[in-house]
C-alpha cells in the first residue's frame, strides 16, 4: 500500500495563475506534443506522476490523514470492482470486442466533430410526481421525482443491442427542489460513482445553501446507478464498468444526452440559467457537458476525473489485473485511452468560456488524485481552481471552498446578491 502522504512535498513558488485557494501546486505544466492527440502525447507512466503542494503544517496534517482512508477505501473498492465487474466485461471476447471498438471511435476523436458522438436533445415527455425521502423540505418550495424515456441510442452499432436490453437503465431520472414562486436560476448536481441516493448529495452539495440563495436545483441520476441499474446489479453503478470499454462510452453519451434534455426541459419552465456541477464521476460527467452544450451558465466538477483509463492503472489490485491483461494482448494504455477518447473532456475543446468554469480538487484524494484535475486544468486555459486539504470522501474546509463558490457564482450573476 503506498504512503498516504505521497506526492505532497511543499516548495516555495510564484502565485499560481488560476489558483484561487490559499494551498497553491507546483507550476510544472504537463509537457504535452500540442501536435498529437492527448491520448497519444500523455505520457504512458502518467499514473505515476505525483503533484506538489505548497502546504503548511496545519494542511500538512489533514492531508496525510485523510489521505491514508482515501487508500483503503481505494484498495477495497478496485477489490470489488474487480471481483464483480472486470470478469464481466474484460474477458478475453469482450476485450476483442473493445480492440474492435477502437478505430471507431478512435475516429470520431480524431474527427474533431462532437455531433458525431454526443446526440442532440430532442422533446420528451417528462412525467413529475411528488417525491418521499427526502431531507430538505423548503417551506417555500416543492421537491419532485421526474422521469423520461431517454431517446439514447449508442453510437457503435455492435454494442446497440447489448446496451438497449437494460430497459430499466433506459428511463432517466432526477429530482429537482424548486421555488413556488417561479422558476429560478438552475443548479444540475451529477452524483458520483456509486454515490446516487438523494439524501446524500442534498448533504453533499450543500442543496439548502444553493437553494436559500436563490437557486432550484436538480440531482440527475447516471445511467446504470439507482433504479436505473442492471438487473441482477450487486450495487449502484455496477452496470457502468461491467459491460467494458464501449458500455463506459455509450453510457457518458447517454448521461450527456439526458442532461441535455433536463436542461431544456428546465429552460422551457422558465429557468433564466442552468449551470452544473459533480463530483468524481459526476465531475468527469459535468466537465464533458461542457465540452457540448454551450448553454451551461457555469460548470464546477469537483475532485474530478480526467483519463479514466490511467485512473484504473492506479486502482490496486485491478490496476495489476489491467496491466496483465495488456501484457496479454501486446496492447498498451494507448490502446485505452484512444478506445475512450470520445467520451473525455481531453478530446474536446471547452464550449463553456474560460471565465465560466472552475475545478475544485483536493490534494489527499487517492481515488481521483490532483493529477487529474491538474490536466483538466491545463486543458481548460488554467481556468479558476481551488484546493482543500482533504481527501476524495473527506472534504476538509468545505465551507471555505463553497464561499469561494459563493463568489464565483455571484461575480457571475448566476447568484442573486445577498440582501
Amino acid at each position: 500500500m503506498p504512503d498516504a502522504g505521497e506526492g505532497v512535498v511543499d516548495f516555495e513558488g510564484d502565485v499560481v495563475e488560476g489558483v484561487v485557494s490559499r494551498i497553491e501546486h507546483g507550476d510544472e505544466p504537463f509537457s504535452l506534443d500540442r501536435s498529437l492527440p492527448w491520448w497519444e502525447a500523455l505520457p504512458e507512466d502518467f499514473f505515476r506522476h505525483r503533484d506538489r503542494f505548497s502546504l503548511g503544517i496545519r494542511d500538512r496534517a489533514f492531508v496525510e490523514t485523510t489521505a491514508a482512508t482515501d487508500v483503503v477505501l481505494r484498495t477495497l473498492g478496485a477489490a470489488l470492482v474487480g471481483l464483480l465487474a472486470f470478469p464481466l466485461g474484460y474477458h478475453p471476447a469482450a476485450i476483442q470486442r473493445a480492440l474492435h471498438a477502437r478505430a471507431f471511435y478512435e475516429g470520431i476523436a480524431r474527427s474533431g466533430d462532437r455531433a458525431r458522438f454526443f446526440a442532440a436533445p430532442s422533446p420528451v415527455r417528462v412525467e413529475l410526481r411528488p417525491a418521499r425521502g427526502h431531507l430538505f423540505r423548503p417551506k417555500d418550495g416543492i421537491c419532485e421525482d421526474l422521469q423520461f424515456e431517454s431517446p439514447f441510442v449508442p453510437v457503435f452499432e455492435g454494442e446497440r443491442t447489448r446496451y438497449l436490453r437494460h430497459r430499466d437503465n433506459r428511463i432517466a431520472h432526477a429530482r429537482i427542489w424548486r421555488h413556488r414562486t417561479g422558476p429560478r436560476p438552475t443548479v444540475i448536481a451529477v452524483h458520483g460513482f456509486s454515490g446516487d441516493l438523494y439524501q446524500l448529495n442534498e448533504w453533499f452539495f450543500a442543496l439548502p445553501w444553493l437553494y436559500e440563495r436563490g437557486c432550484d436545483v436538480v440531482c440527475f441520476t447516471l445511467p446504470f446507478h439507482g433504479r436505473r441499474q442492471t438487473r441482477f446489479s450487486p450495487f449502484s453503478g455496477h452496470g457502468f464498468f461491467a459491460g467494458g470499454l464501449p458500455r463506459l462510452n455509450e453510457a457518458f453519451a447517454q448521461a450527456i444526452l439526458d442532461l441535455r434534455i433536463i436542461m431544456s426541459w428546465v429552460t422551457a419552465q422558465g429557468a433564466p440559467a442552468v449551470g452544473a456541477t459533480g463530483v468524481s464521476l459526476g465531475g468527469f460527467t459535468t466537465s464533458l457537458l461542457a465540452s457540448v452544450d454551450p448553454r451551461l451558465a457555469f460548470v464546477i466538477p469537483n475532485v474530478p476525473v480526467a483519463s479514466i483509463a490511467d485512473l484504473v492503472l492506479e486502482w490496486e489490485p485491478i490496476g495489476l489485473a489491467t496491466r496483465a491483461t495488456m501484457r496479454t494482448f501486446h496492447r498498451s494504455i494507448v490502446d485505452i485511452r484512444a478506445t475512450l477518447a470520445p467520451s473525455s473532456p481531453l478530446t474536446w475543446p471547452a464550449v463553456v468560456s474560460k471565465e465560466r468554469r472552475m475545478i475544485i480538487g483536493g490534494v489527499a484524494d487517492r481515488l481521483a488524485p490532483p493529477k487529474h484535475s491538474r490536466l483538466l486544468w491545463e486543458h481548460w486555459d488554467r481556468c479558476a481552481i481551488h484546493w482543500f486539504p482533504g481527501s476524495h470522501l473527506l472534504h476538509l474546509d468545505r465551507g471555505v471552498y463553497l464561499r469561494e463558490m459563493g463568489r464565483f457564482l455571484g461575480k457571475l450573476g448566476f447568484l442573486p446578491p445577498r440582501e
